[in-house]
């Protein structure tokens, strides 16, 4: 039987067509390919383009990811991240996800004024940038920017951060440990070049995230930028009273 009818308003048939859907796809596991848009309106027997507002609104919601030329395939399952001072690599074994990375060039050059004001250093000390995609069972996740003062790691090279996370190598052969820092997130649209690194569209929404790191010294030993794909990661925020609010104070524990 039909969903649409005349004496069915607009918002209820497709609240109908959204709710049937959702019942085809809990039977389909992440990242797993739907019927074709003509397949689907039969099976459900609505109108294409009815069919169509649905897919629309469940991809919005990041249900389900069009890919062009492909099709609509269920949407891969959200990591949550905390807002601590975890490695990516950390973050993703404590989730069952293996972590990666590729890394796409590296290379010493001069600090500049930015970053030798981010990093606490002279403008024409070296600094090695190293740009890898973070992959999470082989998935692309984020795309970094890693800028490290170059007399910190020497002999350090871009091969040497493939698969293998940064802190843990500060720690293994540099004996350095990052004790705190500061880390900023932002709204982000993804441009061109991040998009072809990510696998997404242009214009795609992402989170950005920029973070310099300290080492018990206080010296600043990396900054990073970071283009997380916003349609893998959702933010998660310990919560906590203010200490003038006259209620005890829990101590704050880190994931």
């Amino acid at each position: 039987m039909s969903v649409e009818t005349d004496s069915t308003p607009r918002a209820g048939k497709q609240e109908q067509v959204r709710d049937r859907l959702q019942q085809l796809m809990s039977g389909l596991q992440p990242g797993e390919m739907l019927p074709s848009e003509r397949e689907l309106a039969a099976t459900l027997g609505v109108a294409r383009m009815t069919l169509r507002r649905a897919v629309d609104g469940l991809v919005n919601d990041h249900q389900l990811v069009r890919r062009a030329g492909a099709g609509t395939f269920m949407a891969p399952a959200r990591v949550d991240q905390r807002l601590s001072a975890t490695s990516f690599s950390t973050d993703m074994r404590s989730r069952g996800l293996v972590p990666g990375a590729k890394t796409f060039s590296a290379q010493q050059r001069p600090a500049g004024m930015m970053l030798a004001s981010v990093l606490g250093i002279e403008p024409n000390s070296p600094v090695l940038h190293v740009r890898r995609v973070r992959t999470a069972d082989d998935e692309p996740m984020a795309l970094e920017d890693l800028h490290v003062p170059a007399d910190l790691v020497p002999g350090l090279v871009g091969k040497d951060l493939e698969d293998n996370s940064f802190y843990d190598i500060l720690r293994e052969r540099y004996d350095l440990v990052i004790s705190g820092g500061i880390q900023t997130v932002e709204a982000h649209q993804v441009d061109a070049d991040e998009a072809s690194h990510l696998d997404v569209d242009p214009g795609s929404p992402a989170f950005l995230f920029e973070r310099t790191s300290r080492l018990s010294s206080g010296r600043a030993v990396e900054f990073v930028r970071s283009v997380y794909r916003g349609d893998r990661y959702r933010i998660v925020v310990d919560i906590f009273p203010t200490a003038g609010d006259g209620r005890h104070q829990p101590e704050r524990t880190s994931s």
